[in-house]
């Protein structure tokens, strides 16, 4: 026996679409609305009928009662009015005195034990089913007479309740028998409204399932107004606008290093095939001198009486193959910067000390080469990734710099963030393409060539890193040349850290 199978054939028994939840749950609201609201009137209203028959019962057992107050009775008693059907006046012993139908010995014994309680004058009571009342149910009311000179008087009045049980019964008659159409049209309304309401997010389905790889351009229709739809439908365009860029990005990085890629393996084949035609030639081997025979590691001639060209296309080849493996570790290192996969909170890094090891490991630059760093400018993050970054800012302001580059690390005590500044004289950079710098693949200066350019990676892996770090990069306005400039947040706890600002980074950034 599986337990499963009944919560499955219950889960059967619910709808599966929007609309048919939506329908139901309509249906069932008004239900339960005409069900406790149905209740309650009816509830309501028999009371007052009750009270209204029950008013009208006891004010004519009054009237009675003040007669027998004020002189003796007659034995047959006038018809009383407002729909009381009998008066009877009975003493003490419960024997007849008065009463306004011949022959009420029957409802004098069914009467006789309700008495008022003492202290009180009045008393009532619902009999049902007495056979002195033909089986129906009647409002009894008693009264006690006290006249001047003689006993007690109980004064009877009865009421047969047959109109407020008709009354009742076409109630509750009325309710069930309109309930069905009232749920019926609760739950039509909800199944039309849900349906208008969910007419656009079926285009959306439709238009979103219609987005291939080949059609990126097609965007869901945006319906007017500012309700919760209209939003889903904004919010997947803005997804399919992002998404778009991201396959053309990926799409131009992909043609961009594969154009990057072949050119220096063309040029390492050219060479290489040229070395090796110049080394196949007939003259390259044939009649050396004696004692002066090619030279096994090179196959030149021992003595250098022939002239060979291998040495400088080999170099040649070793060059473009050194420019290969750097594009192909700078495109390694991208791809891992963007996959942001995690790697643990960092250790303590000194931006100053790294910006004085930097221009340690260049000595003989072509322009002067400067540090600024008057107190440690600390962080967290990973050394290798910084020491990159700065590499790279360095070598992109001695390639434009004029007379000579600036490296600042300080303190923003006023943002709470650490600062690394690289500068130089050389001719800056446009306004409107201070961004396009940080793009992959991008050399301002197209006649530029791509040996002494470079690869175009450089300052997109710096942004990449400093973005991993939680912090920016960007080229600073002002100066007589190009002025990048870095910042990240410092480490928690740091004096110069502002209050309530944690230092925060992208998920996976380190």
């Amino acid at each position: 026996m599986s337990l499963p199978t009944p919560r499955r054939g219950r889960a059967r028994l619910w709808p599966r679409t929007v609309r048919g939840r939506s329908a139901a749950a309509a249906a069932l609201a008004m239900a339960l609305v005409l069900a406790g609201g149905g209740g309650w009137l009816y509830v309501i209203l028999r009371a007052n009928l009750l009270d209204n028959a029950n008013g009208r019962t006891e004010l004519a057992a009054r009237e009675v009662a003040a007669l027998a107050d004020a002189g003796p009775l007659p034995t047959l008693l006038p018809a009383p009015r407002s729909g009381v059907d009998v008066v009877l006046v009975l003493d003490p012993r419960g024997k007849v005195v008065a009463t306004s139908r011949p022959s009420a010995e029957p409802l004098a014994r069914a009467f006789a034990d309700l008495r008022p309680q003492p202290g009180q004058d009045a008393a009532s009571k619902v009999l049902c089913c007495s056979r002195a009342m033909g089986g129906e149910r009647g409002d009894v009311v008693v009264v006690r007479a006290t006249p001047v000179p003689g006993e007690e008087r109980y004064v009877y009045a009865l009421t047969v309740l047959n109109d407020v049980d008709d009354a009742t019964h076409a109630i509750a008659l009325g309710l069930l028998g309109g309930a069905p159409p009232l749920i019926a049209l609760a739950a039509a309304i909800a199944w039309a409204v849900t349906g208008l309401a969910l007419r656009p997010v079926t285009a959306i389905r439709t238009e979103l399932a219609a987005v291939t790889a080949s059609e990126l351009g097609r965007r869901v229709p945006d319906p007017a107004g500012g309700d919760e739809v209209a939003a889903l439908a904004r919010t997947v365009n803005a997804t399919l606008d992002r998404l778009e860029q991201a396959v053309a990005r990926q799409r131009q990085f992909v043609a961009d290093a594969s154009h990057e890629l072949r050119n220096p393996v063309a040029a390492v084949r050219s060479q290489l095939e040229v070395a090796l035609a110049a080394a196949a030639r007939p003259d390259h081997r044939a009649d050396f001198p004696e004692g002066r025979g090619p030279d096994r590691a090179t196959d030149c001639p021992a003595g250098g009486a022939v002239t060979c060209p291998t040495g400088d296309a080999v170099r040649a080849a070793l060059a473009d193959t050194v420019r290969l493996q750097h594009v192909a570790a700078d495109l390694l290192l991208l791809a891992r910067l963007d996959a942001r996969l995690p790697t643990g909170t960092g250790e303590p890094v000194d931006l100053a000390l790294l910006a004085a090891e930097e221009a340690a490991r260049r000595p003989a630059t072509r322009v002067p080469l400067t540090v600024t760093a008057a107190l440690p400018t600390p962080m967290r993050g990973r050394t290798g990734q910084l020491e990159r970054l700065l590499a790279n800012l360095v070598d992109n302001a001695l390639r434009h710099a004029s007379s000579r580059v600036e490296v600042s690390a300080f303190l923003d005590q006023a943002a709470g963030q650490a600062v690394l500044e690289v500068a130089d004289d050389g001719p800056g950079i446009a306004a409107d393409q201070r961004e396009r710098v940080f793009e992959r693949f991008v050399r301002l200066d197209a006649a530029r060539d791509r040996e002494s350019g470079g690869s175009g990676l450089g300052l997109a892996i710096a942004r990449e890193i400093a973005h991993a770090h939680g912090g920016s990069l960007v080229v600073a306005a002002g100066g007589g040349g190009a002025r990048l400039v870095a910042r990240f947040p410092l480490p928690d706890g740091h004096p110069g850290q502002q209050p309530g600002k944690r230092s925060e980074r992208r998920p996976g950034a380190l």
